[in-house]
């Protein structure tokens, strides 16, 4: 008998721990799906043109918001991915405690996928949208609410899972 509760429990164990093994880590659950947009204050920039709130509720049509850095090698990584995204929507930028001269620097290097950047030099930006790492990536309806979230670098496997959401919007 006592080997039947173990030979369970085991069983039950494998069985979540399999489970677990299934769901993609680049999908973290956020507070703001299928909410409005929050708040938020960003620094204008003197090199880009500069956004607010109002402007990603002002257009009906999907977009999507990148907090980023020059400084940060997965942004680097994912560049390429959100040149090939800002083709088929526009995307503002929010660049976390960096500076003008260094975002040209890079941009100038490797392309600018960006329609509007904003500085978020004290981090308040980052916090309001439940930022804590580089890149976070969030799709916004036309409403102005957040469909989805992705942290971390956007790879070519996100891409596809990110044009799924899009067919259906």
């Amino acid at each position: 008998m006592k080997y039947f509760f173990l030979a369970i429990s085991l069983a039950l164990l494998s069985f979540f721990f399999y489970k677990g093994l299934e769901k993609d880590p680049s999908i973290i659950p956020s507070n703001l799906i299928k909410k409005e947009i929050p708040d938020f204050k960003l620094n204008e920039t003197k090199l880009f043109p500069f956004f607010e709130k109002s402007d990603l509720l002002e257009s009906k049509d999907l977009k999507m918001v990148n907090f980023f850095a020059s400084w940060c090698p997965p942004c680097k990584i994912e560049h390429p991915n959100l040149i090939k995204l800002s083709e088929k929507f526009p995307i503002y930028g929010i660049a976390k405690k960096d500076s003008d001269n260094k975002i040209y620097n890079w941009l100038k290097k490797s392309g600018n996928p960006f329609k509007a950047i904003g500085l978020d030099n004290d981090g308040s930006a980052s916090i309001n949208w439940g930022v804590y790492g580089l890149p976070e990536t969030f799709l916004i309806s036309g409403d102005g609410k957040i469909l989805y979230k992705h942290v971390g670098p956007i790879t070519k496997k996100d891409l596809s899972k990110i044009f799924k959401i899009l067919a259906r919007e």
